[in-house]
């Protein structure tokens, strides 16, 4: 059995930076999501008109929570549609 100094590895050991993952709306100090801008809610949905998840947009769970209910009021006055193909 070989020890543990007595081991090489012709490649170093690859070790994972994780970036920090930040709310984009704690950081520029955003308390209220508009649900009359449409273009910026569009940021926060896919192509299918489905809100992304939070492990993508890295949005807090508070204003992920606002997101979701400006995006509801946005389609609910027709700003946004409910369904749409190929949105962006």
């Amino acid at each position: 059995m070989a020890n543990q100094s007595e081991i090489r590895y012709l490649t170093p050991i690859s070790v994972e930076i994780r970036k920090n993952k930040y709310c984009r709306f704690q950081k520029n100090r955003i308390k209220y999501i508009d649900y009359k801008d449409p273009k910026y809610l569009r940021m926060l949905i896919n192509e299918q008109g489905k809100l992304l998840p939070r492990r993508l947009t890295e949005t807090s769970l508070k204003y992920q929570r606002k997101v979701a209910q400006a995006v509801k009021r946005a389609r609910h006055l027709a700003l946004m549609p409910y369904v749409a193909d190929l949105l962006k």
